[in-house]
C-alpha cells in the first residue's frame, strides 16, 4: 500500500507566506522519510493558503526525489481543464514523471462566483470538463467539439506532453454514488475521502466503482482505490489528541456554522478516535491499527493523510510526517505484503 499525506496549506489569515515555506519543507521531509504521495488541495478562502497547487507542487519538485506529487483536488468545474493537463505535465517534467491529477468538484464553492459559473451547472460542469481533461491526456491533438460549458478546438496540439502516458488522473468523491460509478465507467482510479461517520458504511459505495468498471471497461479489482482521511499521528496518544483536536475543532465548527451543523464536541472527536470511528488520530501504533481497520473493509492500494485541518505548529506537523513515514509506514506495508492475518 502507498502511503501518503495530503494538505489545504491551513493557515490563519495574513500568515499564508510562511505556511507555504513550510509546507515545501513538508514535502521535503516526507520524501525523506520514505512516504509515497504529498497532495495539495485547492481552495480559495482565506483560512487556507494554496489556491494554486501546481505551483506549490513545482516548488517542491525541486526539492525531492521520489515522492509523488498529486493535487488534491483540481476543482476541475471551474478551472481550464486544458490549463489543468498544461501545469500537471509541466509538474510531470520538472519532476522527472511523479505527477498525478485528483480531479474533484471541490467542498466549497468560492471557486464557481469567483471564475463567473453558476452553481446550479455544478454537475455538468465537472462532467463536461472531465470529458475535456481526459481527451487532453489521450491527444497531442486534440478535436473537441465544444459543449455549454467548453470551448470548441479544432486539432490545435496541447503541449507540453508529460513524461507518463498516460498521466494519472485519479477522481476525487465524498462518497455519493454517482461520483462514483463515473470513476468505474471511465476506469479512473477513485479517491475516497472519509471524514466524518464509520468507514464500513463506505464500502456499498466504493463497491460500486468496481462494479462500474467491471460492466464498463472489465478492470475491475485492477483499478486503484485511495482512502483519504483526517488523521495525526504522535508520540503519544493523548499528545496526539491534544495537538490535533483543537485546530480541527475551530476548523469543523465554523464549516458548521456556515452550513448548519451544530459545533463540534470533544465527546463526538474522541468518539471518531474509537476503532471503527473516522478519525485516525493516535500513537503509531494506534494509527497504524486504523489504517489496517479501513484496509479489511476496502482492500484499497492508498491511503492520504491530511495532517493539519486546521492551523498547527509547524514542528509538530514535521513529528507526524516523520513517525508516519518512520513507523507507521513501514507496519502496514508489512501487514498487507504478508499472508493475511488478525488485524
Amino acid at each position: 500500500m502507498e502511503i501518503g499525506v495530503y494538505t489545504f496549506g491551513e493557515a490563519a489569515p495574513g500568515d499564508a507566506g510562511e505556511r507555504l515555506r513550510n509546507l515545501v519543507e513538508e514535502v521535503e521531509l516526507a520524501d525523506q522519510v520514505g512516504l509515497d504521495v504529498f497532495g495539495v488541495g485547492e481552495h480559495h478562502r482565506p483560512d487556507f493558503s494554496v489556491s494554486a497547487p501546481a505551483v506549490v507542487l513545482g516548488a517542491a519538485a525541486s526539492r525531492t526525489e521520489r515522492i509523488r506529487l498529486t493535487s488534491a483536488v483540481s476543482v476541475i468545474s471551474s478551472d481550464d481543464p486544458i490549463r489543468v493537463f498544461q501545469d500537471y505535465a509541466t509538474l510531470d517534467l520538472l519532476s522527472g514523471g511523479r505527477a498525478e491529477i485528483m480531479a474533484g468538484r471541490g467542498s466549497f464553492i468560492e471557486s464557481f462566483p469567483l471564475f463567473g459559473y453558476d452553481l446550479d451547472d455544478y454537475d455538468e460542469l465537472f462532467s463536461e470538463k472531465l470529458e475535456l481533461l481526459l481527451e487532453a491526456r489521450a491527444s497531442e491533438i486534440v478535436y473537441w467539439p465544444g459543449s455549454t460549458h467548453t470551448q470548441r478546438i479544432e486539432n490545435r496540439g496541447v503541449y507540453p506532453r508529460p513524461i507518463q502516458d498516460p498521466l494519472p488522473v485519479w477522481i476525487a468523491v465524498g462518497g455519493t454514488p454517482q461520483s462514483v460509478a463515473r470513476a468505474g465507467i471511465l476506469g479512473l482510479p477513485l479517491a475516497l475521502a472519509i471524514i466524518g461517520g464509520q468507514p464500513v458504511r463506505f464500502a456499498p459505495v466504493e463497491l460500486d466503482e468496481r462494479r462500474a468498471a467491471t460492466d464498463v471497461v472489465n478492470a475491475g479489482e485492477s483499478l486503484p482505490v485511495s482512502i483519504n482521511s483526517h488523521a495525526f499521528v504522535a508520540d503519544t496518544s493523548q499528545k496526539a489528541a491534544d495537538v490535533f483536536y483543537p485546530g480541527y475543532a475551530e476548523v469543523m465548527s465554523r464549516i458548521g456554522r456556515e452550513r448548519g451543523w451544530p459545533p463540534l464536541t470533544r465527546e463526538q472527536f474522541e468518539a471518531g478516535r474509537q476503532p471503527g470511528g473516522h478519525l485516525l488520530v493516535g500513537s503509531p501504533q494506534e494509527v497504524t491499527e486504523k489504517i489496517l481497520e479501513q484496509y479489511e473493509i476496502f482492500r484499497h492500494d492508498r491511503f492520504l493523510a491530511q495532517l493539519s485541518v486546521g492551523p498547527m505548529p509547524h514542528n509538530e506537523l514535521l513529528r507526524a510526517i516523520e513517525l508516519l513515514g518512520t513507523e507507521v509506514a513501514p507496519a502496514v506495508r508489512k501487514h498487507v505484503a504478508s499472508p493475511r492475518q488478525p488485524v
